[in-house]
């Protein structure tokens, strides 16, 4: 198993999931924006807030370093699709990236890989750059079916995608049992991981698969996030609790090693 250099950015994304009403977004958004300038220029920052608070915290983003992603989208244009929003909608509110794939996403509400991969076409088609979130669950990684269950998840949702698409998308690992549960992959096996989906990515892709940022999620805090950044194709992290404070959530951005 190859690995790559990191890519000439790192990124440190926070996922706010189903926290923050609008005062408390744009709160936690300016504590992180008022942190900036004592975080690398090598790091490129985004948080994913709920749809409520999205066109708030862009407009206060804009400007700014701190990008502003959604946390879900659908891939049709429009429809009668009563409680989803479309990509148009999404860059309407000032949105660049989008989360397709997240574990609770698949788990909770139903998202199997072949709507995951509409979903990742057209995020691109409609100019969003979007977060393909892959990974296994405790299950399937005690069965040894880690590598068995990226290369599903990858090859299904990636589908007929070339190169030229590669430069506008991210790719998180997230182990499942990591999610939410204070465990945290060592960083033995989140390299592992990461060598495993870079190699996946190189023989679709050729050398164009350098240039695509691989992050890591799972129970990221101040505490273990300069250790996983240290390791090769890790090239950010997708942080969920830890970014619900401004001063964890600058503490991983400050962390990055050099």
């Amino acid at each position: 198993m190859g690995t790559t250099k990191p890519t000439a950015r790192r990124v440190i994304a926070g996922n706010w999931k189903m926290y923050k009403t609008r005062p408390g977004a744009l709160a936690l958004v300016d504590t992180i924006l008022a942190g900036l300038p004592g975080v690398a220029a090598e790091a490129s920052l985004l948080v994913f807030p709920p749809f409520p608070s999205l066109a708030a915290v862009a407009e206060r983003c804009r400007g700014t370093r701190l990008e502003v992603g959604a946390q879900n989208f659908h891939p049709a244009t429009e429809g009668a699709f009563t409680g989803e929003v479309s990509g148009a909608m999404l860059l309407e509110a000032g949105a660049t990236h989008v989360l397709v794939g997240h574990s609770e996403r698949r788990k909770l509400f139903g998202e199997g890989d072949e709507f995951l991969a509409r979903k990742l076409t057209s995020a691109l088609g409609q100019g969003l750059k979007p977060v393909f979130c892959v990974g296994e669950t405790l299950e399937e990684r005690d069965a040894d079916r880690t590598g068995d269950v990226i290369r599903r998840q990858v090859e299904r949702g990636l589908g007929e995608l070339g190169a030229a698409e590669s430069n506008r998308l991210l790719i998180a690992y997230e182990p499942v049992w990591a999610i939410g549960t204070g465990r945290t992959a060592t960083p033995a096996q989140a390299r592992e991981a990461h060598g495993f989906l870079r190699d996946l990515l190189r023989s679709r892709w050729g050398e164009a698969a350098a240039a695509v940022p691989l992050l890591y999620g799972g129970s990221v805090k101040p505490e273990n996030a300069a250790e996983l950044l240290a390791q090769p194709d890790i090239d950010g992290v997708l942080v969920g609790g830890a970014s619900l404070e401004g001063p964890s959530f600058l503490g991983i951005a400050r962390g990055i090693p050099g």
